[in-house]
This record gives structure tokens, C-alpha cells and sequence, in this order.
């Protein structure tokens, strides 16, 4: 009996696999960001600093991932089954388990950071229960879904990070930052959905390649990845910080070059934009993060 029950609990290799490691550096260097542009200094404020990075990418990232995988495995069973739940690796109900005890422990550590990173938390991880559960399910939706992904990715972990070296609401040049890049991420999630095209006709997914055709999608996101990064380069302009503007602009200049290849053929690019235009589009955002944390703005 105990071997039998010990064979229905996933092993600790399906649980990582399910968590995605490999996602949690987004919201982690978004947070990064956020304590950069504090402009405070970090060497008294480590032990916070490493429990909001855990709280970005292990605890709040990880659980959002379990919650999607386990809303989202009858379309997982089609695009990709080998997947830890539709694969049987995270057997029954455990893919449920792991995504509530990820929400709780998460709310635990926020709950020590303070009040604003508390209430940023909150905000996360209704979006993520919101994206991929029914009766809402955002993500059923390219616009609203993309929209809550992209928050939760940048915005949030920027202002968490931000409110956890100053214990009080950030400055609002770094809200708006964190804003401007959280909209521009739209169009990085937009490329994610390439992947998943032919699952989500079959199951009635409306995301915005569905929506909108391959080609129309993968105009639009250039556009909301590029137009949010213009307002950044002439904020930093105006706020004096010539320098990081430049920075920024030559960053965006890159990334038109590789748009090309992607606007060319969005479905077989879309994987290496992620790659490649994203690093850019992420450098810039720590571009601007320094610029205000050397209290310039």
C-alpha cells in the first residue's frame, strides 16, 4: 500500500519541471529593476532583497505556472503532452495541490515585506488564478490575457521590488516606468502564443494570432513592444539622463533590425525573437532603472 501511494505523488524533478525555473527570470529581473531604481542603497537591505527575489520568480512566478498548467491541461494534451500533469507525471489532483500551496506560502512571505509588497502580491496572484481558471479564464481572451500576463511579469515585481527597499509607495517616475514596460511586454507575449496555434483553434482559445491572423499579430506586437520604449527614451531625455536615452535608443534600434526576420515568418521566428529581441527590450529596461536610481530624474 505505502509503494502504491508513494508512486501517486509527483517526485521532486516533475514538481520543478512544473514550476519552470526557466520563467521566473522575467518577473526576478523586473524586480531587480525595481530595486535599482530605488536609488537606495542595497547593502543593508540583503535579507529583504533575496526574499523578494524568491517571492518573484520561485514562489509567486512558479505558482502562476502551476495554476496555468492546471487549468490548461486538455490544450497541454494536444500541443504539448509530455507536459509533468497531462503526461501522468504529476498524477490526480497534485497539479491543484501545488499551485494552492504555492498561493499560500507566497501571501506568507509577502505578508513580511510590508504592506505595499503584500498588496502587489495579491494583485499577482489574482491574475494568475483569474488567467487560467474558469469562469473567467483571461488567457481565453489574447487582449486581457496578454494584458495580466505581461503585469504580472514586469510591472508588479518592478514596483515590489521598488517597494521593498523603500517600505512606502515608490516614486511615481517608477510606477510609470514600470507601466510603460509592463504594456510593452503585451507584444513579448503576443510572440509566446505563436506556439500554441493550432491547440488553441482546436479549443476555442482566442489569442491574438487566432484573433487577428499570424501575420496582423506579429505587427501589433512589434508595435507594443517598440511604441512604450519611444515614451521611455523621451522621458529620459526630458528628465535629463541623455545617456541611458541613448542607451535605450540604440537597444530599440536593435531590435528593429531583428523584427525583420520575425515579421517575415512570425511562427518559425517567434521563438527566436523571445530569444534575442527580448534581451534587448529586458537591457533596456535595466538601462532605465539605472537612470533613475542615480537620482538624475
Amino acid at each position: 500500500m505505502n509503494s502504491v501511494r508513494a508512486m501517486q505523488r509527483p517526485t521532486p524533478a516533475a514538481v520543478l519541471e512544473l514550476l519552470k525555473p526557466i520563467t521566473w527570470f522575467a518577473p526576478m529581473w523586473a524586480f531587480a529593476c525595481g530595486v535599482v531604481s530605488s536609488g537606495l542603497p542595497a547593502s543593508e537591505r540583503w535579507p529583504v532583497i533575496l526574499a523578494g527575489i524568491v517571492l518573484a520568480g520561485p514562489l509567486v512566478c512558479a505558482t502562476s505556472q502551476a495554476i496555468n498548467d492546471w487549468f490548461d491541461r486538455h490544450v497541454d494534451a494536444i500541443n504539448e503532452p509530455n507536459r509533468p500533469i497531462p503526461s501522468g507525471r504529476i498524477p490526480g489532483r497534485w497539479g491543484l495541490y501545488i499551485a494552492m500551496i504555492g498561493t499560500a506560502l507566497s501571501l506568507a512571505v509577502a505578508a513580511t515585506l510590508g504592506s505595499w509588497v503584500l498588496g502587489a502580491a495579491v494583485v499577482g496572484l489574482a491574475l494568475a488564478w483569474l488567467y487560467s481558471a474558469p469562469p473567467v479564464r483571461l488567457k481565453q481572451n489574447g487582449w486581457l490575457g496578454n494584458s495580466a500576463v505581461a503585469l504580472s511579469y514586469e510591472g508588479l515585481p518592478w514596483f515590489t521590488g521598488a517597494a521593498v527597499m523603500a517600505a512606502v509607495m515608490p516614486d511615481w517616475r517608477i510606477i510609470l516606468l514600470a507601466f510603460l514596460y509592463s504594456f510593452g511586454a503585451h507584444g513579448i507575449m503576443t510572440t509566446n502564443d505563436f506556439k500554441a496555434v493550432e491547440g488553441d483553434r482546436k479549443l476555442g482559445v482566442h489569442s491574438l494570432p487566432v484573433m487577428l491572423g499570424e501575420d496582423t499579430a506579429a505587427r501589433l506586437a512589434c508595435v507594443v513592444m517598440a511604441l512604450p520604449q519611444v515614451v521611455v527614451i523621451a522621458l529620459l531625455a526630458h528628465w535629463d539622463r541623455p545617456v541611458h536615452a541613448v542607451i535605450v535608443a540604440v537597444l530599440l534600434a536593435a531590435q528593429f533590425v531583428l523584427m525583420v526576420p520575425l515579421l517575415k515568418d512570425p511562427k518559425g521566428k517567434a521563438a527566436w525573437y523571445n530569444a534575442t529581441g527580448t534581451t534587448l527590450y529586458v537591457l533596456g529596461m535595466l538601462t532605465a532603472a539605472f537612470a533613475l536610481g542615480s537620482g538624475g530624474a
